[in-house]
C-alpha cells in the first residue's frame, strides 16, 4: 500500500524593525537614558572620591608608619581596610547586578520596551508576518531591504510622529 505525502507550503512573510531607531524616536526613552546617565556619573564620582580618600589615607599611613606603634599601625590598617570595603559595597549597591542603577533602568526603560514588544506583536499579527527580525546594532542581520522595515509602523502604533528621511 502506498502512502502519499502531501506537502503544503505557504509563503512566509518576514519583516524587520530597528529597535535602536525606534528608541531614538521615543522622547520618554531619551529622557530615561539621560536620567540613568546622570545617576551613573554622579555615583561614579562619589565612588572615585571614596577611593581618593582611601589612597590619601594609605599614603599618609606609608609616610608615618615608621613613627607608629604596632597597635597604631593595626588601627590605621583596619581603618583603610574598612574604608575599602565600604567603597566596594557602595559601588556594588549602585552598579551591581541588583544595584540601584539596574533597578532604576527597570523602572524607566522596561515599560517602554514592553510597549515596543506589544506594538511589534500587533504589527506582526495584523500583517500576518511569520517573523520580525531586529536589525539594531546588536543583531546578526547583515542586509535588509528597507521595503520590509516596519520600524515606522511600530512608532506610529505607539503614537509617535515619524520623521521623513
Amino acid at each position: 500500500m502506498m502512502i502519499m505525502m502531501i506537502s503544503l507550503t505557504q509563503a512566509q512573510k518576514f519583516a524587520f524593525v530597528d529597535t535602536d531607531y525606534i528608541l531614538e524616536n521615543i522622547p520618554d526613552y531619551q529622557a530615561a537614558q539621560k536620567e540613568l546617565d546622570q545617576l551613573s556619573v554622579k555615583w561614579q564620582n562619589q565612588i572615585e572620591a571614596k577611593y581618593a580618600e582611601i589612597d590619601k589615607l594609605y599614603k599618609t599611613y606609608q609616610a608615618e608608619q615608621v613613627l607608629m606603634t604596632e597597635d597604631m599601625k593595626r588601627k590605621k590598617e583596619d581603618e583603610i581596610i574598612k574604608k575599602e570595603k565600604e567603597a566596594k559595597d557602595y559601588q556594588k549597591s549602585k552598579f551591581g547586578v541588583e544595584g540601584e542603577l539596574y533597578k532604576r533602568r527597570q523602572e524607566l526603560v522596561k515599560p517602554i520596551q514592553d510597549d515596543i514588544y506589544n506594538a511589534i506583536k500587533e504589527v506582526a499579527t495584523t500583517g500576518r508576518y511569520a517573523i520580525i527580525f531586529d536589525k539594531s546594532t546588536q543583531s546578526n542581520v547583515l542586509y535588509a531591504n528597507s521595503t520590509y522595515d516596519k520600524s515606522d509602523d511600530i512608532l506610529k502604533k505607539l503614537g509617535y510622529e515619524v520623521g521623513s528621511d
